[in-house]
Formats: structure tokens, C-alpha cells, sequence
């Protein structure tokens, strides 16, 4: 079995956003890895496993994988936690995020639109029946 024992550089640990880098990267490479915090081992394809490690900054794990390919999926592994996943966002990724905020601004700011709107023409609408309620009350 071949491993890596490599140090978690991440500032904030393997929280939701460096590990769902690393178990992506664990799936495109296809091979059975595991990653071994203590006597703890989970699969790096699973997103609450390696959450589950509760590893922070400065935390030591072992990969360990088996088979074709295994020393490269290690490689590629370890150089991902050996870089600080939080500080500088991969080549396209800036773009990716900005696209996403402008898609998600516009449709808030949309149901933000509409909702105002349905509220004020509902407010109108019941002013200009409440008016011609009163009225008819008034002139009864």
C-alpha cells in the first residue's frame, strides 16, 4: 500500500469549501484513497468523511491507496493539501464565482421587484376598496 503523510496548510482546516476541492479531486482521479487522521481512516471521496476529520491547520494525515495508479492519485493529493486551498482561488474560478453572484443579485433583486410590486398593487387595491366601501357607507 502506498502513502502520503502530509500536513493540512489550509488556514481555515479542511472545512466545507478546501475539502470539497480535495474529494472532487479524489473522484476525477478514480482511485480508492483514504485518508487517516489517528486511528480514524475515511474514504476522500466522501465529503462528510473528510469533514469529519475535524482537521485544522498544522494537522498531519496519511493517504493511503492501493493499485494502478495509486502513486500519482497520492501525488496529486498531497500537493492539493499542501497548498492553502482558501488563498488564492484556481485559474477560471474568479469568473465562475463573479457569474454566479450576478445570477444570484438579479434574481433577488427580480423577487425583491416583484414582491414589491404585488405588495403595492395589493396595498392600492385595497385602499381603492376600502375608499369605495366607506363611501357607500358614508352616502348610506
Amino acid at each position: 500500500m502506498a502513502s502520503r503523510t502530509v500536513a493540512v496548510a489550509c488556514a481555515g482546516g479542511l472545512h466545507a469549501r478546501p475539502a470539497k476541492v480535495f474529494v472532487r479531486e479524489a473522484a476525477r482521479l478514480g482511485v480508492p484513497v483514504r485518508v487517516r487522521l489517528g486511528e480514524k481512516s475515511v474514504p476522500a471521496g466522501s465529503m462528510l468523511g473528510v469533514l469529519s476529520l475535524g482537521a485544522v491547520q498544522g494537522t498531519v494525515v496519511t493517504l493511503e491507496a492501493e493499485g494502478a495508479g495509486a502513486e500519482e492519485a497520492l501525488d496529486a493529493l498531497a500537493a492539493l493539501f499542501s497548498r492553502d486551498l482558501d488563498a488564492a482561488p484556481a485559474p477560471g474560478a474568479a469568473a465562475a464565482t463573479e457569474a454566479a453572484t450576478e445570477v444570484a443579485t438579479g434574481a433577488a433583486t427580480g423577487a425583491a421587484t416583484g414582491a414589491a410590486t404585488g405588495a403595492a398593487t395589493g396595498a392600492a387595491t385595497a385602499t381603492a376598496a376600502g375608499a369605495t366601501g366607506a363611501g357607500e357607507a358614508f352616502d348610506a
